[in-house]
Order: C-alpha cells, then sequence, then structure tokens
C-alpha cells in the first residue's frame, strides 16, 4: 500500500489581501514624505488662516454694543446652491467674513489677506502682486445673497451694503473708488461703520438679526414670509390694531 503525504486543501484564487494576512510594511509601502514645497504651503495657509480669524475677531470686538454679528453662512448658501443646480460640486465660497447689522443698516463684510504687498484699487479691478483677484464682484455678489435672503424671509426690499476690508500690513493705494462697495482696512472697519449714521433703531437691528440666524433663510430659499415669522412696521408691536376706519 503506498501512502502519500498529506496535502493542503486546494484554495481557490482570492481578489485583494485577507484580513487573516499579516500587511507588509516597510519603506517601500509606506506613504511617500511631503516634500518641502508642499510643507511649506501648508504653513503657510494655517497662519493665513490664523491671521484671518484674528482680524475677525479684533474687527467684531471693535464694533460697539449696538452692531450685531452673524458668521457669513457660506457653507450653507454653496451647498443649497449645489442642490438647486443639481451638480455634486458646490461652487468655491467666496472671502471671509461676517454680517454686521447695527444703527448704519445691514453690512455684508469680505475679509481679503494682502499681507505685506501693496494693494492697487481703480474702480472694481484690484491688484495685488500683479494678480487681480475678483474681490470686488465677490462682495457684492455675497451682498446680494444676503439681501435676497432676507428680503424674501420677511416680505419686504432690504438694503444690504457690500462691505471689502482688507487684512493686511502693505499700503493701500486707491485711484477710484468701486461703485456699490465700501473698501476700507480691517483697522478701520470700525469707525467706517459707525459713520453711516442712524438708518434704523436698535430694535429693527435685533429683528434683523434674529431673521438673519435662522438657517431656513439661507438654506431654503425662496422663504416665505408667513413661514414662523411676521415683520412688523417701525415701532409697532403685534397687539397693535389699526385706527382707519370706514
Amino acid at each position: 500500500m503506498t501512502v502519500y503525504p498529506d496535502r493542503a486543501p486546494f484554495m481557490r484564487p482570492t481578489f485583494g489581501r485577507s484580513p487573516s494576512l499579516p500587511v507588509p510594511s516597510g519603506p517601500d509601502t509606506a506613504p511617500p514624505p511631503a516634500s518641502p514645497v508642499d510643507w511649506a504651503r501648508r504653513r503657510r495657509a494655517d497662519r493665513a488662516v490664523r491671521r484671518m480669524s484674528a482680524a475677525e475677531d479684533r474687527a467684531v470686538h471693535r464694533l460697539g454694543r449696538d452692531w450685531h454679528v452673524i458668521e457669513w453662512p457660506h457653507a450653507l448658501l454653496t451647498s443649497s446652491q449645489a442642490q438647486q443646480a443639481g451638480t455634486a460640486k458646490p461652487q468655491q465660497p467666496s472671502n471671509a467674513g461676517f454680517l454686521a447689522i447695527g444703527p448704519g443698516g445691514i453690512f455684508s463684510v469680505s475679509l481679503a489677506q494682502h499681507g505685506r504687498s501693496r494693494v492697487l484699487i481703480a474702480g472694481d479691478v484690484v491688484q495685488i502682486s500683479g494678480r487681480r483677484p475678483p474681490y470686488i464682484s465677490q462682495a457684492r455678489r455675497d451682498a446680494k445673497r444676503a439681501s435676497k435672503a432676507i428680503s424674501a424671509a420677511i416680505g419686504q426690499d432690504i438694503k444690504v451694503f457690500a462691505v471689502l476690508a482688507f487684512v493686511g500690513s502693505g499700503p493701500i493705494s486707491v485711484n477710484g473708488l468701486p461703485k456699490e462697495c465700501i473698501v476700507t482696512s480691517y483697522r478701520e472697519l470700525d469707525k467706517v461703520l459707525d459713520s453711516t449714521g442712524r438708518r434704523i433703531t436698535g430694535t429693527t437691528a435685533e429683528k434683523l438679526s434674529q431673521v438673519a440666524r435662522n438657517p431656513a433663510i439661507w438654506v431654503n430659499q425662496p422663504y416665505g414670509a408667513g413661514s414662523g415669522y411676521t415683520w412688523h412696521p417701525e415701532g409697532a408691536t403685534p397687539g397693535d390694531k389699526g385706527t382707519a376706519r370706514g
């Protein structure tokens, strides 16, 4: 009788690595190290984000108690626009900034960082280090978005003023101011907003800030004026009755 040695059972070929097998490790399988250029770019981007955040906090803290500051809902706007357009990739958000609501009205403040570079402004054209970023058009577009959302929420036309504030230590040269956009540095932002006068009362500013803080007005556009909020004229309350008689 012939005795054959024990053989391993037949194994079907499998695709991919079995979870029971050890995962190889070593210099050949490790991810490639980041290049010095990539590392420097990440460091610059992190510093830029920190500087923008510090500048925004400084500008906000300088405003008085009469002002209400709401963070710009860029993420909500871009995702809502992508859903309405039926695209999987949302549009790139505009500059960092916030909404400032106070005695002078509603202002859409956009922050643009230029570092130590000189800023040249000629009307709607902004030039920094040979480049011409569309800061003016983006600031006006953000103001129109805010005006459309808030106006639809309360059922009245609300004007939102565009403001472009530059963050940096480089000089700013102006050869002509743009239309429908206030241009300033972030250090002078509080003075510029305070110099706009008194267009609305503190009660109206509080009402408008409550509307702007509602995420539904930014996502569900157009937003019905009678859905959860009723706008009353200046100086009127919900209990007031009309004096006109037929």
